[in-house]
């Protein structure tokens, strides 16, 4: 009970330093906000390229075409939280080809809010950061939306939503087709060329490769449906539905491509607004979701013959979560109760297409089950040129197995957190924040057997405590943002070489770095938006034979963008986005030295008329061949006589697209 106890001493202290009060402020200097993704996002449904575009802290993990994962601060996988309207999303495949946010519809998201460190008290396992995507809402009138797109190798995509209110109940509808060939790099290779590729210069057995050119890269379809009913006056029933049907998505620097993608997430909530002058806000929301996914060898040299290998992975989530908002003296009061059960399964089989059997070859994930319960707590106050949150969540998670040789596990832990920024006037302010949260670890981690990885069901939850300082300045002309950060990671889940196979330990890490983003008006007309971000991860202690590096941690990089509004609504931009060479690396997991690159990109969006946008662009002006994913081997990839495959990113990219609305 102890850190419970110096838990409510640090909110008691905080209230009573704030004697004086002003008009509460919300205190969001560790998040940056993504407004109006659906029309960022013109020439891919993949929210992973459109967050990488927009928040500095943000990179991706170049798997495919669609579907790529994404890092915040070098972290991904458990380390960071996905959630969407308030439900808390998974994904299925252990090698992680369909992350959580590729079961989201990018059309339909109103913003995304990116968490930077350990400061969300309301979603289990937050430990270095998260991402909460709020989908777009019934507007008052009826209007709707037709889009239409197009582009380089194939590319095809049509959008239509509809949405409205007759004040008693609203709705929105949204449905999306996307599909796309294969790229090709900058140096004229498809995506299955690149694995051919591999394959040629030993990086990649001759059973990887494709045996024949595949007919597309992916196709995707999505749908949204949300109905929200006013019951009584200031109360109002929620129901959303979210559908995800992809088929045959290429992964060419994997053994195995994505046979289809099945994903449902259903929710159900009852908010209550108003209860009191104090009591504000009552919700109690209900989720569940479902993803199933298999992976084969169908397509490539190894499944070409009689028989191809399926690792077939499923996992369900649901939850409930329950919160209470206050207005007390001046504070703004949060408390709530979080519950959630996930369930992860995969097994392994052969497929004989001639004779039509499907022969079992055991378990690639053994049935595991996470139950969490939690309660949390958060307080916000503003005194006048300061603004002040403090959280704190208590978390009580058991994991277990099937597998009866396998330790089940409980894991307890308490997560806190303080912000405070600080108005210094003339548009200048600073502001600084301190926290601690933990995860535990997941089934893979613990359970795992499956190909040269083994799990560990020793393994201890991790403990993030970080500190992060920044610089805010908004002037008439000019706005800045300078943020750095500090995270001292214990008992860290690591995956380290063991001979020839692999296995998750725990170590001791530091994560460290800066981000930089800014907007610059020139007049009226014309402006510059630039970011930029780096990070180093170091381990605490390491044998003389190891590398220091943290595994994830891509060097400098930068973006810079120079708009021109030449008539209203209507904007022209050229980009360029550059990295430095990728040298502190951690080359016993596997990682790669890279070189540095450069990119330029081109945009107009022309406002036809009042309902009609068009939308012309190109990516990688000049064509450039290079890769931005290293290969850790926490993702495994084609490699061969210690080479490793990387894929490269798209060559020269021309898109446009037509939008509609009514």
């Amino acid at each position: 009970m102890k850190p419970i106890s110096i838990s409510l001493v640090v909110v008691s202290l905080t209230l009573s330093l704030m004697a004086e009060s002003s008009t509460l402020k919300s205190v969001s200097v560790e998040a940056s906000v993504v407004d109006e993704v659906s029309s960022r996002s013109k020439n891919s449904v993949d929210l992973a390229k459109t967050l990488k575009d927009h928040v500095p802290s943000i990179d991706i993990s170049r798997r495919s075409s669609v579907a790529n994962d994404i890092y915040i601060r070098g972290q991904k996988r458990d380390n960071i939280s996905i959630d969407m309207d308030g439900a808390k999303v998974c994904g299925a495949c252990v090698n992680r080809m369909d992350p959580p946010i590729s079961h989201i519809v990018t059309s339909q998201i109103s913003n995304v809010e990116v968490i930077e460190g350990p400061y969300d008290v309301e979603n289990f396992g937050t430990l270095s950061g998260g991402v909460r995507i709020k989908t777009k809402e019934p507007t008052r009138d009826l209007s709707g939306e037709i889009d239409v797109g197009a582009g380089s190798w194939g590319y095809k995509k049509v959008g239509v939503s509809v949405s409205g209110s007759s004040g008693r109940v609203g709705a929105v509808l949204g449905y999306v087709y996307e599909e796309a060939g294969e790229y090709k790099d900058g140096d004229g290779r498809t995506m299955s060329k690149q694995t051919q590729k591999a394959v040629d210069d030993g990086k990649a057995a001759a059973t990887s490769a494709y045996a024949k050119k595949p007919d597309r890269a992916y196709a995707k379809k999505s749908a949204l449906g949300k109905i929200f009913v006013k019951t009584l006056e200031d109360q109002e029933l929620r129901l959303s539905y979210t559908a995800n049907r992809t088929d045959r998505t290429l992964y060419p620097n994997s053994a195995m491509d994505a046979a289809y993608d099945d994903s449902n997430i259903y929710s159900i909530e009852y908010n209550i607004d108003n209860i009191s002058n104090i009591y504000k806000n009552l919700s109690i929301q209900y989720y569940y979701s479902d993803v199933d996914h298999p992976m084969d060898t169908k397509l490539r040299v190894a499944g070409s013959g009689a028989t191809y290998m399926t690792n077939h992975l499923k996992t369900t989530m649901q939850g409930v979560k329950l919160k209470n908002s206050f207005d007390i003296a001046d504070h703004k009061v949060l408390f709530g109760l979080d519950g959630s059960r996930r369930s992860w399964e995969g097994e392994r089989y052969s497929t004989n297409t001639m004779m039509g059997m499907v022969m079992p070859m055991g378990s690639s994930l053994d049935e595991s089950v996470t139950n969490n319960r939690a309660l949390f707590a958060k307080v916000e106050r503003s005194v006048g040129a300061l603004d002040v949150s403090v959280g704190a969540r208590a978390d009580f998670t058991h994991v277990k197995t099937k597998d009866a040789t396998k330790n089940s596990r409980d894991f307890n832990s308490i997560s806190l957190n303080a912000l405070a920024s600080y108005d210094l006037g003339g548009g200048h302010s600073l502001f600084a924040g301190a926290g601690s949260a933990t995860r535990v670890p997941d089934a893979r981690e613990l359970y795992a057997t499956a190909n040269y990885i083994d799990g560990n069901d020793k393994l201890k939850q991790t403990k993030n405590l970080e500190l992060d300082l920044g610089y805010e300045f908004v002037g008439e002309d000019l706005s800045l943002k300078a943020k750095a950060f500090n995270s001292n990671l214990k008992d860290y889940i690591y995956l380290v070489k063991d001979g020839a196979r692999y296995g998750f330990e725990n170590i001791d890490a530091r994560v460290y770095g800066f981000e930089l983003s800014g907007i610059y008006y020139a007049n009226d007309d014309v402006w510059i938006d630039a970011m930029a971000s780096y990070k180093r991860g170091t381990k605490r202690s390491y044998a003389s034979d190891e590398s220091k590096h943290i595994a994830d941690m891509a060097p400098l990089r930068a973006r810079a963008t120079l708009n021109y509004e030449y008539m209203p609504q209507s904007v022209a931009s050229f980009e360029v986005e550059a990295s430095d060479r990728w040298g502190s690396i951690d080359a016993n997991s596997g990682e790669q030295k890279l070189a540095g690159w450069s990119v330029y990109n081109a945009k107009i969006k022309h406002a036809v008329s009042k309902n009609l946008d068009l939308t012309l662009g190109v990516d990688n002006i000049t064509n450039k061949t290079y890769a931005r994913s290293n290969s850790y081997v926490d993702i495994i990839l084609l490699s061969s006589s210690g080479a490793t495959m990387l894929l490269n990113e798209a060559g020269r990219y021309f898109y446009t697209n037509v939008t509609l609305k009514f």
